[in-house]
């Protein structure tokens, strides 16, 4: 099937409001400003009593935790202000909070505590491969609990989704069982094989359609992939095209997306204060339970469509999801929140690593040549590549492990983990119970004791030897793009095929060149962290077919 163009507008969608379903763009702006100055108006006007509740609460959380100084030692950390915590301390980094808080690791060390909102929230951060070893290995049972904001809540979400639920709860282990063995197994992934790569080489096409007749025309590479990895995630699950319900309702679901992801990412009041979380001052849990709907309607319209069709089965994921409803296995609501859990995750993942795979080959003119060299190599004049044919390139696996080392798509492993369990301790510091803990894979897989010239594009370390081998499935907690443990991505199995499949398929059908008047030197690859760690300035190329 070709690919409606509408869905590839050359307009950069990070700073273009093309959403028909919300109002304008400015509305939405003046509605986030009135939420930020309500944030900060509160913290003003309570800071009479903060230091008499600061005092007191935290001492309860303390005593409840089990922690005290004479027995255990926390870990050091930037001094806390009163009611404020820590706050202030996370300003910088360009809005980046993995920057800054791997800026403050250089000072207080790899494992660090952080105190937000009068002490009731406590954040130990690690930073260091060694430090995550010893959680991973020692501890991973005690940290697989998950600190659930509260816009996660909305909509009833977090009770009903694989990414929120404890894993010590049997909904929890059972909907994980389903996507690893029904949407991930090597089975399921060898069935869905000729899917992808029908939906790769629709992405293509596009790209061609741009290129024809000698036009050298500029085009937003992350908006095209996201497009056509949207399909390719949505066909291979649901044997569902999401791009039949029109272009525009397309782009309009992935801002949909967007914005709760951003809004679960955010802090907020009731985070900040959860004895305010039920009174939901700043109306954020309603204004992401909206969305919410709005993205479960766009599900159910593709599980109603599978319930009344009379054709045979797909085999798909979403047969497997119906028959463990029929069998009684599974509640009807809980369908789609695993379809959301792995739609979403895995469009944004899979495109924004493609983007950032190509953004530093461009800046790295002999890396772009030698890649391309061999996949002429190993193809020839093949028309198409299969995800055979991407696996057994090792140049270009290279290629795609130092771009998610480098850019990690989630650089704090995107959701915070929680110690549920008293007697944790990392690198010889106490984890309190209850407490929030960040892993900071931008910093760990950056760590100079870890890695030579961390900051480079060294394509070499994932060559030959120990490199070559070390795979993303967080064994080598140098190299923990999917998280590890209990909480590993459980969409790596198909982000390991598509992502060089992808990256193969662009690189073999076209010569990329950066638009006139701007040289490999002068791109801008600053990240900016938002749902994912993206490109702070969208990155343009030119596609010149190949003859």
């Amino acid at each position: 099937m070709e690919l409606s163009l509408p869905l590839y507008s050359s307009q950069e969608s990070r700073r273009t409001d093309t959403n028909p379903l919300r109002g304008p763009r400015k509305l939405k702006l003046a509605h986030a400003t009135r939420m930020e100055h309500a944030l900060w108006l509160l913290c003003a006007a309570t800071s009479g009593v903060s230091s008499l509740l600061y005092y007191y609460l935290a001492n309860i959380t303390r005593r409840r935790s089990g922690t005290t100084g004479r027995r255990r030692r926390l870990p050091p950390g930037p001094r806390p202000l009163p009611l404020l915590g820590n706050l202030l301390d996370l300003r910088g980094g360009n809005g980046n909070l993995h920057h800054t808080l791997a800026r403050l690791a250089l000072t207080h060390g790899p494992v660090m505590r952080i105190e937000l909102g009068l002490g009731l929230v406590t954040a130990v951060v690690i930073s260091s491969p060694a430090a995550t070893a010893e959680a991973f290995t020692r501890h991973d049972g005690a940290l697989a609990a998950r600190a659930v904001p509260d816009m996660a809540r909305a909509a009833g979400f977090a009770d009903r989704s694989m990414i929120w639920l404890p894993s010590s709860d049997p909904r929890w282990k059972a909907l994980r069982g389903v996507a690893a063995s029904n949407a991930f197994s090597p089975r399921r992934l060898a069935a869905a094989r000729g899917a992808r790569e029908h939906k790769v080489r629709d992405l293509v096409h596009y790209f061609r359609h741009r290129a024809k007749h000698g036009r050298e025309e500029a085009v937003d590479v992350g908006t095209a992939v996201y497009g056509g990895v949207l399909n390719l995630v949505s066909c291979a699950l649901f044997s569902a095209d999401v791009v039949d319900v029109g272009a525009a309702s397309a782009q309009g679901l992935r801002e949909l997306v967007e914005e709760i992801v951003g809004a679960i990412a955010k802090p907020n009041v009731s985070d900040l204060f959860p004895l305010l979380r039920p009174l939901d001052l700043q109306g954020w849990r309603l204004w992401t339970a909206r969305r919410f709907h709005k993205v479960f309607r766009v599900l159910d319209d593709i599980v109603d469509a599978r319930l009344a069709a009379d054709d045979d089965a797909h085999g798909d994921f979403l047969d497997a999801l119906l028959e463990l409803v029929s069998a009684g296995k599974m509640a009807r609501n809980d369908v789609t929140a695993i379809m959301f859990d792995v739609f979403a995750a895995g469009s944004d993942t899979i495109a924004v690593t493609v983007e950032w795979a190509m953004a530093e080959l461009l800046r790295h003119t002999s890396a772009m040549a030698r890649v391309r060299a061999e996949i002429e190599g190993a193809l020839g004049s093949k028309e198409s590549v299969e995800e055979t044919d991407a696996a057994g390139l090792r140049y270009l696996q290279a290629v795609v492990k130092e771009a998610m080392r480098l850019h990690p798509v989630a650089p704090l492993l995107l959701l915070p983990h929680r110690a549920s369990e008293d007697g944790v301790e990392v690198g010889g510091y106490a984890v309190p119970r209850g407490c929030t803990v960040i892993f900071n894979a931008w910093a760990i897989m950056r760590d100079p004791a870890a890695w030579e010239r961390p900051d480079e594009f060294v394509l070499e370390r994932f060559l030959g030897g120990e490199g070559e081998t070390t795979g993303s499935r967080g064994k080598d907690f140098r190299f923990i793009p999917f998280g590890s443990g209990r909480r590993l991505c459980p969409g790596l199995p198909m982000a390991e095929r598509v992502v060089p499949l992808v990256l193969a398929s662009l690189l073999h059908a076209f010569d990329w060149r950066l638009p006139d008047g701007v040289s490999a030197e002068q791109l801008d690859v600053s990240e900016k962290f938002t749902t994912a760690n993206v490109l702070a300035v969208p990155l343009r190329a030119v596609p010149v077919a190949r003859t």
